[in-house]
């Protein structure tokens, strides 16, 4: 700015000395306004290009691989003290294979604790797999420790599988219910465990959440209108614990559809009114896997029955993504403007009031 005016001060000096100073008084006032406006312009593209390695620094820093600062992860707490319920129906051992996990027959909670800043906000996360397997990496632990990097206590839950919700069967080539509800009755016992335990874990009772991703979208709704009693024989004091989030997160959910015969109409096992709790729900409207239709529906009944909900589609993105990348391998997904959604995630929390301004 200093060199501008320097510059302009010279080419005015010359300019006074010239015999061009000896114009009609109007001719010489033009052209002072037009110097004048030559100068004006002139700054502010100067002052543009100082700023642009600035912001193309700032550019390059979002594109960087999200990272959490550090938190401390307890080890897997069984979330049943004493025999699991309907637990015949899982068979085979549990296999862990390229951050899939599968049949799942001892769930198991996994507590990410902020280290640091500790807002006393809880969220327990439930990763997707269609109810036949568990994405525990991508869909799980990676966003917990996400969770704690902003001062909030990610808590993973591995519940069983498979067909433990409505899941695709490959023998009929349909949607099948579970025979027993056997990821509702974990995602219920989870919610009265960590309410209980909430004061040893620094959680306020008042402010446990609940996050899926596909399937586990489903569950969040699922234990957000099926909370007022268990799906299994109460067995002890945790049992009695109240079951219902304080809010839900919702990603790309599937089985909103299932079991209805009218447009816009939402799974009648998901019985919403006006004391499920608030929800944010987030989906790409090119999802291959579970089309926009699961989280319109699930969001127009949110909306009849009054209940606080926030909603945001997004041109692209697909299916099954997390913090850095999606499992469908799409192309410079984080160049997408869905990448940060967690952002998203951040706010809408601050507007709820669960995590301070």
């Amino acid at each position: 700015m200093t060199r501008l005016f320097i510059v302009f001060k010279f080419i005015i000096n010359n300019w006074l000395s010239s015999s061009s100073y000896r114009m009609e008084p109007l001719k010489s006032k033009a052209t002072l306004r037009c110097i004048a406006l030559v100068s004006l312009i002139g700054i502010p593209v100067l002052s543009c290009k100082q700023k642009e390695p600035h912001t193309q620094t700032r550019e390059n820093e979002s594109r960087q691989p999200k990272t959490a600062i550090p938190f401390v992860a307890g080890k897997e707490i069984p979330i049943w003290s004493k025999s699991v319920p309907d637990s015949g129906l899982i068979k085979g051992t549990e296999t862990y294979n390229d951050g899939m996990v599968s049949n799942v027959s001892h769930p198991t909670i996994t507590v990410f604790s902020p280290k640091g800043k500790n807002t006393a906000v809880a969220v327990i996360v439930f990763p997707g797999g269609g109810y036949n397997k568990l994405a525990i990496d991508l869909e799980g632990s990676e966003i917990c420790k996400w969770l704690a990097s902003i001062g909030v206590t990610g808590i993973l839950l591995k519940y069983r599988v498979p067909a433990s919700g409505p899941h695709y069967d490959k023998d009929c080539h349909c949607e099948k219910d579970p025979v027993k509800p056997l990821a509702l009755q974990d995602a219920q016992r989870a919610m009265g465990l960590v309410r209980a335990r909430a004061k040893e874990w620094h959680i306020d009772p008042n402010k446990i959440g609940v996050m899926g991703f596909s399937a586990g979208g489903h569950l969040v709704a699922d234990v957000g209108t099926n909370y007022r009693k268990r799906a299994y024989a109460v067995t002890d004091e945790i049992d009695a614990m109240d079951c219902r989030p304080d809010f839900g997160i919702v990603m790309y959910p599937g089985h909103m559809t299932f079991h209805t015969s009218k447009p816009y109409e939402l799974n009648r096992t998901l019985p919403v009114d006006s004391h499920t709790p608030p929800m944010f729900i987030l989906q790409a409207g090119n999802d291959p896997v579970d089309s926009i239709q699961n989280s319109l529906v699930y969001y127009i009944a949110l909306k009849k029955a009054g209940v606080l909900a926030e909603y945001h589609i997004y041109a692209e993105g697909g299916h099954a993504f997390g913090l850095n990348e999606s499992a469908q391998k799409i192309p410079d997904w984080t160049e997408l403007p869905i990448a940060d959604w967690e952002q998203l995630v951040e706010r809408w929390l601050r507007t709820i009031r669960m995590i301070p301004k």
